[in-house]
């Protein structure tokens, strides 16, 4: 069995020249992204039908029970001037999340891409950026860098600047080592499992040596960890992240 660990596939590329990115490539993270996308829309569309007033349905009691949650979540780190920003929370979690998940029904998650994060992470950044030079003007922004003493500009830039490239990269990090991880297992397993069968001598060894039995069951329990508490815990933490940087952002003075 071999086990790629290269990365997303690009199926092909465009003759599109985007500035700066150079030429646009269709590429697995790019596509399963869509698919996300499309599963989170087919979800809020299913969710929000037949919506009723009296004698509700599980469904709608569901729904209704996600929005509290989220409402509950922003308001409570951040205060009720930051309501506006539910929705934004609540799509910044929702795709981590299924993005994080996909992976149990056969495709690559897209954060396992560094590139994906990097686009939440640059989208924050901006909103960060916004909230202090709202708070504090351009001039009060642009002075923050020389506190409490001008020979610290270099390094309160560089602290800034770490804020999304931490962001960005603990999210991918973390899913990135549990698609490997279990890659690794996959084809560890297999091989285990073809050298194994294969000590069953004449033509039944010969058949059974090509099935991983070892392959079914074993990952399963590790993708308790890797799948669904670590993908939903990861896009907890960046989605908390978010909202303490804002709500930090706005208090600056």
């Amino acid at each position: 069995m071999e086990v790629d660990i290269s990365g997303a596939k690009v199926f092909f590329t465009t003759p599109i020249d985007v500035p700066l990115l150079g030429e646009l490539q269709i590429s697995e993270t790019l596509i399963v992204s869509w698919i996300v996308m499309a599963l989170i829309t087919g979800i809020c569309f299913w969710l929000t039908r037949g919506l009723k007033v009296r004698n509700i349905s599980k469904k709608q009691a569901a729904a209704e029970w996600i929005v509290e949650t989220a409402d509950k979540f922003v308001l409570g780190n951040m205060g009720e001037k930051f309501r506006y920003l539910i929705p934004f929370v609540s799509a910044l979690f929702a795709t981590s999340v299924v993005s994080n998940l996909i992976s149990l029904i056969g495709f690559r998650s897209p954060t396992a891409d560094l590139s994906t994060e990097a686009a939440w992470a640059a989208v924050v950044f901006t909103m960060i950026t916004a909230q202090k030079i709202k708070t504090n003007g351009v001039g009060g922004y642009l002075k923050g860098f020389t506190t409490p003493i001008p020979v610290m500009t270099p390094f309160n830039i560089l602290s800034e600047l770490a804020t999304p490239i931490s962001m960005a990269c603990r999210h991918f990090g973390n899913i990135l080592s549990g698609v490997v991880i279990n890659a690794l297992i996959y084809g560890a397993l297999a091989l285990a499992s073809r050298k194994l069968l294969g000590l069953i001598p004449g033509a039944v060894g010969n058949v059974l040596s090509q099935i991983p039995v070892l392959d079914v069951g074993i990952p399963a329990v590790l993708s308790v960890y890797f799948d669904w508490f670590s993908g939903v815990m990861q896009a907890f933490i960046f989605c908390m992240l978010t909202v303490m940087y804002i709500a930090n952002a706005a208090e600056e003075g």
